[in-house]
């Protein structure tokens, strides 16, 4: 369960709350693929890993190195749309090879063009950058019908705007494929805005946004999200691949309506 996850079950009545269920995975299937690195670099690795015995991989998990506490800790996961990954290079003694995510010139797309085009795909339904940058897949197709169904929710009575948004982790981590380009797996923040189309109208939080809202009518809400993402990177002039996304929702705020006014939006 996440920090967001936490939070959004303290706003639920204790009736409401779902037991939590922790996720595990079968370690003997598991795929790891740990580059080499120089002393002073930071360490980590990427882990393939499966909830079930002899299925393919269901999640991409990042576990990096933390010198301070003397630990290592997961620090990003994602849920794979595409449960076939792409040939991880490794060199004769099975190291993986780690390779810049950032400005790199031998890739078609570095991460913040990744991340500009995953934003896109939530704001404009992919038409600026998005479907530009990916080819068609699960996960991509899936960002831009969230767009789509929700920015038409309110039909008359509202609207519904998602834009980027400022983003605390920066951290991004990169192997290079069989191919020559590059797996690459980053994170992205981006919000959703939802208005009433004129005085008189109000916003009613529902249950899940009782931690931030608490129930009280709003003229507008900002939901804003924190998700870790994961796509595939050509060496040549040709769309990346988004394999898969995991989004969690992490505030939602908005000014609170007049007294008085009771219609719903």
């Amino acid at each position: 369960m996440s920090v967001a996850d936490y939070k959004e079950d303290e706003g639920l009545p204790k009736a409401d709350r779902k037991p939590y269920k922790p996720w595990s995975y079968d370690i003997a299937n598991a795929k790891l693929y740990i580059p080499r690195f120089t002393a002073g670099q930071e360490r980590w690795f990427a882990a393939a890993l499966s909830g079930r015995k002899g299925k393919d991989p269901s999640r991409l998990a990042v576990f990096a190195e933390q010198p301070e506490q003397k630990r290592w800790e997961m620090v990003s996961v994602v849920d794979l749309d595409d449960k076939t990954l792409p040939g991880i290079a490794l060199d004769q003694h099975g190291y993986a090879t780690a390779v810049a995510a950032d400005g790199n010139k031998q890739l078609a797309a570095d991460a913040d063009l990744l991340r500009t085009a995953v934003i896109d795909n939530f704001a404009t339904g992919g038409v600026n950058t998005g479907t530009k940058v990916f080819t068609p897949t699960t996960a991509s197709k899936q960002q831009i019908k969230v767009h789509d169904k929700t920015s038409k929710k309110y039909g008359k009575l509202g609207t519904t705007v998602f834009a980027g948004a400022a983003n605390r982790y920066q951290d991004v981590y990169a192997l290079k494929t069989t191919d020559g380009g590059a797996l690459i797996l980053f994170a992205h923040t981006h919000t959703q805005t939802d208005a009433v189309a004129h005085s008189g109208l109000q916003i009613n939080p529902g249950k899940d946004d009782r931690a931030w809202l608490h129930d009280i009518p709003r003229t507008s809400v900002t939901y804003t999200f924190v998700c870790s993402d994961a796509a595939t990177v050509p060496a040549k002039a040709a769309p990346s691949r988004l394999i898969g996304y995991t989004c969690a929702r992490t505030d939602a705020s908005g000014p609170p309506v007049a007294s008085g006014l009771t219609t719903h939006a």
